[in-house]
């Protein structure tokens, strides 16, 4: 059975990014249904799979991963708006693949992903 995957690693300081509530939503018509939320764990990953199972569907998803509040936490002085508040990651799942693990790499002022195993 296929699953979706996520962790989340601070550049910023050098560590796992832990306590970062990301919120996984299904895109359809360009309307998002929420299908998860999760909080990071020390580890920067997710207890338990975004998406398994029958729920493991082929589609558009969207990652939402609210970077500017794990920063503030941290006491990082972030801008009014901050730069990276939340950050988005649009991404289209096969499920005819088993695995899709997304992870961010983030700092207050840049990200990257890619599509890991």
């Amino acid at each position: 059975m296929g699953r979706l995957t996520t962790h989340v690693l601070d550049a910023a300081h050098g560590c796992p990014g832990s306590g970062i509530k990301v919120e996984l939503y299904r895109v359809e018509d360009q309307a998002l249904t929420l299908v998860a939320t999760r909080e990071t764990n020390a580890d920067g990953r997710c207890d338990s799979p975004l998406l398994e199972g029958a729920d493991y569907l082929s589609g558009v998803y969207q990652l939402q991963f609210s970077a500017g509040d794990y920063y503030r936490r941290r006491g990082v002085v972030l801008a009014d708006p901050a730069f990276l508040d939340v950050v988005v990651l649009r991404f289209g799942i096969d499920s005819e693949q088993e695995h899709y693990h997304v992870p961010l790499l983030v700092s207050p002022y840049s990200y990257s992903t890619y599509r890991g195993s």
